[in-house]
This record gives C-alpha cells, sequence and structure tokens, in this order.
C-alpha cells in the first residue's frame, strides 16, 4: 500500500450488513456478475473489528480494516501511527493524524462521504461523528434505508460528484451502501419482512447498479478500491436476530481490495 498511496485515488466501498456466506453463495451462482467482474477472484473471509455500523467504521477509518479469518499477524494498508503496533509493517501507509480520512486529506486527497445508514444522516450530533472526519459529507433521505431505490441514487450521486473533479485531482470517496441493512423486504415479492432471501435480493440489486459508479471512476484514471461490510447480520441463527451482537453471522465478513483500472 505504501507504494501505490499517492498515485491512484482511493475508493472505500461498505456493504452495510451484508453476511459474508450469502455474499460467497451470490458470487459463486454468478447473481452478481458486476461485482465478479470488479473482484474475479472473488471475496476473503475476514473478521470485522466492530459488531454494528458506528463501531465498525470508528475502528476502520482508524486504519482497522476487517482481519483475514485465519491464524497470524496481518499487517494493515494504512495506519494512524501508533506505539507499539504490531500490525504496521514496512509496507503500511502510516498517517500522522488521529485517522486516515485527515491522513488522506493531508497528502492532498480530497475527501468525501456519501451516506447511508442513520449514523450518517447528520440529523443528530451522533449521525455528524463520522461524516465530519471529511471535508466534504454527503446524506438524503434517498440515501437511506428505507428508499427502495438508495444504490441507485447514491451511485448516481458519485458519478456527478466525480464528474465534476478536475482532471488531475485525487480523492478518496467514502459510500456507506444502506439497500442491504434491514428493512429489505421490498426487494423480494410477499410479506414484509426480511430474511436471508430478501437480503440476498438486495445485494443483486446493489450489483446491478454498480456499472454507474464504475463507468463513473474508470472514466478518471486508476483507483484503489476497498470493498466489504462492517457488520453481518443475523437471521435467527441460535436464536439470535440482527446484529450489535457477537455471532459468526455478525463477525464474518466479506472484503476485497484491488486497483480499478483506467479504461483504456
Amino acid at each position: 500500500m505504501k507504494d501505490l498511496t499517492g498515485n491512484p485515488s482511493v475508493l472505500f466501498l461498505t456493504f452495510d450488513s451484508l453476511r459474508y456466506d450469502i455474499a460467497v453463495k451470490s458470487f459463486h451462482a454468478g447473481l452478481t456478475p458486476h461485482l465478479a467482474a470488479w473482484i474475479p477472484h472473488g471475496w476473503e473471509e475476514r473478521h470485522t473489528p466492530g459488531t454494528f455500523t458506528f463501531a465498525a467504521h470508528q475502528a476502520f477509518f482508524a486504519g482497522f480494516l476487517p482481519t483475514p479469518a485465519r491464524p497470524g499477524r496481518h499487517e494493515r494498508l494504512f495506519a494512524a501511527r501508533f506505539e507499539g503496533s504490531e500490525t504496521t509493517t514496512a509496507n503500511t501507509f502510516v498517517f500522522d493524524t488521529p485517522d486516515i480520512v485527515s491522513g488522506f486529506r493531508a497528502g492532498g486527497y480530497r475527501t468525501a462521504c456519501i451516506g447511508g445508514v442513520g449514523f450518517f444522516n447528520k440529523k443528530t450530533p451522533l449521525g455528524q461523528v463520522l461524516p465530519s472526519l471529511f471535508e466534504e459529507s454527503y446524506w438524503e433521505p434517498q440515501f437511506g434505508v428505507t428508499d427502495p431505490n438508495s444504490t441507485r441514487n447514491q451511485f448516481t450521486f458519485a458519478a456527478r460528484w466525480l464528474k465534476q473533479l478536475a482532471a488531475n485531482e485525487k480523492f478518496f470517496l467514502f459510500i456507506n451502501i444502506s439497500a442491504i441493512h434491514q428493512p429489505n423486504y421490498f426487494y423480494e415479492p410477499g410479506p414484509a419482512t426480511d430474511s436471508l432471501t430478501t437480503h440476498a435480493a438486495a445485494l443483486r440489486y446493489v450489483d446491478s447498479q454498480l456499472p454507474v459508479l464504475v463507468d463513473a471512476l474508470r472514466a478518471r484514471g486508476d483507483t484503489f478500491t476497498i470493498l466489504c461490510a462492517d457488520h453481518g447480520t443475523a437471521y435467527g441463527e441460535d436464536g439470535y436476530t440482527g446484529h450489535r451482537l457477537s455471532h459468526p453471522s455478525v463477525l464474518t465478513v466479506p472484503y476485497a481490495h484491488i486497483v480499478l483500472k483506467k479504461r483504456a
């Protein structure tokens, strides 16, 4: 990462509440073709540092991305300088700032947040904490969990934002995709009840909207992209429902990173 930073722009996508098992099954069944084209090697199994949106993103923005779900010490891509860190290596890009967002800004990147779930809506002091890390932050009701077209709205906004940047302007763009978070029942016909089936349908919807964002990115230049869930969510396994709890369905998340190349 240290070799890359300073060259390509950076996009960080969090698929809020996306379960690892559903992401992998959908990928291998060919149900998420746009993601398959973007991350051809598929999803990596990782463990989240937080069981709900606020906690996970606080960790992410401090440089603690989801950890590979296998034994050993795993070096980090980014880190805020922290004495005694055993996962900061010679390959890690280290910022002398309290978070990676301000670190990118100090490095000449334009930083922007396109919010999704309530922790990004700026309606309350708590809802302003995460967006306030960025130079620019955006949230509208049509980006939120109750709008069935939220991802289309978020990606269309992102494409417009990217288009107005100067040709050589580097950016760190963060998007919290809200569609998979409950409620997601409206992505499948039937009862107004969330389920693993509607969770998977919401992911397929998100996938269907990706070309808008990918085309806008590839028109600009190379973009180092991080894609992951912030946490999963339980649908009755072992009696658990939802998240903010320590269950494998919540703790295990999909992760990928790749350089999206400029259109030739």
